[in-house]
């Protein structure tokens, strides 16, 4: 009964020795974010100019979630790949309870930039220098930064769970959809492939939604 946790303590520890250069500095830029947003946003003129401002960090958020999931995802592979699964398949376990303790090791450490966005965001709400009008949304934008750390992870860790070859067939793959579209656009067609795929993964109900729209930790 004790194998189990045990297991995952050591890939726990393992996973963030090979991370924690990076996480540490993600977590810093996460707890930065909305500290930054507030600073370059007080000399807004206007209510509204306050607003303007806040929302131009937004898409900061979603770089960072997006690097986050990357990050984690490629490196907490990285060993695997480098010994070519020999470690992996000799341990006495199923080959997807393996994935599903990397995985989850993984997703445990992705907890410590989520709670450095959300101390940061907190202390700007609770700050004196948002105009008295306006309201703070801190534990929605945290919500959101963590589900979208959360698919950017998943989505990575299953590309990169992959051999290298495989990843760079989905990477080679969405280069000939750019070529495609390129010499679509020299004909003179009007036909949009890569707008109709970006449509899909980040339209409304697209697969990565979650990182389209406005991130705002200060709104009217």
């Amino acid at each position: 009964m004790n194998a189990r946790p045990s297991m995952w303590r050591v890939m726990l520890e393992t996973q963030w020795k090979w991370t924690r250069g990076m996480l540490l500095l993600l977590s810093v830029a996460s707890f930065a974010l909305p500290l930054l947003s507030l600073r370059t946003s007080l000399d807004a003129r206007s209510e509204g100019h306050f607003i303007a401002s806040m929302q131009g960090w937004s898409a900061g958020y979603a770089v960072v979630a997006a690097g986050l999931g990357l990050v984690m995802a490629i490196l907490g592979w990285s060993y695997d790949h480098r010994l070519r699964h020999v470690y992996a398949l000799s341990l006495p376990i199923p080959r997807w309870r393996y994935v599903l303790l990397r995985f989850s090791a993984g997703l445990a450490l992705l907890a410590l930039p989520v709670l450095a966005l959300a101390v940061g965001t907190h202390i700007v709400a609770f700050s004196a220098l948002i105009p008295k009008t306006l309201h703070a949304y801190p534990v929605a934008l945290t919500l959101r930064f963590a589900f979208a750390t959360l698919v950017a992870y998943a989505v990575f860790f299953a590309i990169s769970s992959a051999t290298a070859r495989t990843a760079g067939y989905i990477l080679g793959k969405l280069g000939v959809l750019l070529v495609v579209q390129i010499l679509l656009e020299t004909a003179g067609s009007h036909v949009n492939v890569v707008g109709h795929l970006i449509d899909v993964v980040f339209a409304t109900s697209g697969l990565l939604a979650v990182f389209n729209g406005r991130w705002m930790l200060i709104d009217a």
